[in-house]
């Protein structure tokens, strides 16, 4: 049985800033909320990875944030949006005001050489973004449409000074995330 990895940046210190966010949506029906104190910017999904490959993939991140030659920068996250269209809303996420050019020159360094290793490619173009909640049923969709056009909350502002890879542990009350490694800018 293999780990399930991602890269990520995590948001801490923001918990509950996020939870905030997430509160006008706590009548929606059918949104499944992620745990605040677990919020993060998801760079790359590994998926089910064998620990025998975690020495290639640490060796490939070391290589990747020394090729991005990004430095510690702030983030400010806010702002509200929805994947893939409000028609039809599948995650809620928080978006970023500042830094999200340093994410995704970040993202860019590191989905190349995690695909190399085999890694499958993402499925569509990186947006970077915290998710808030996914939905499950379309009940409570006119109460996300309109927060989602109303509110353009200010979540807060991160110092990013390391990338993670990350383990998601998936557990009766949902995933726990355990960092495996750090690599820092």
């Amino acid at each position: 049985m293999g780990k399930r990895l991602f890269v990520s940046v995590d948001l801490d210190g923001l918990g509950d800033a996020v939870a905030d966010v997430q509160n006008p949506f706590a009548d929606a029906s059918g949104l499944n909320f992620t745990d605040p104190a677990q919020a993060h910017v998801t760079l790359f999904f590994l998926g089910d990875t064998d620990p025998d490959r975690l020495d290639d993939v640490t060796a490939a991140l070391d290589a990747a944030v020394a090729e991005a030659d990004v430095d510690p920068f702030t983030a400010a996250f806010g702002g509200l949006g929805v994947f893939p269209s409000l028609e039809y809303i599948s995650v809620v996420w928080i978006g970023l005001e500042s830094g999200g050019d340093r994410l995704t020159a970040l993202h860019e360094a590191v989905a190349p050489r995690l695909i190399e290793l085999g890694f499958e490619p993402p499925d569509h173009e990186f947006t970077p973004h915290v998710t808030l909640a996914r939905m499950e049923h379309a009940g409570g969709k006119e109460l996300v449409q309109k927060a989602v056009r109303e509110r353009d909350p200010t979540t807060g502002r991160l110092r990013v000074e390391e990338i993670r890879l990350t383990e998601s542990v998936l557990t009766d009350t949902g995933p726990e995330y355990e960092t495996v490694d750090r690599f820092a800018l």
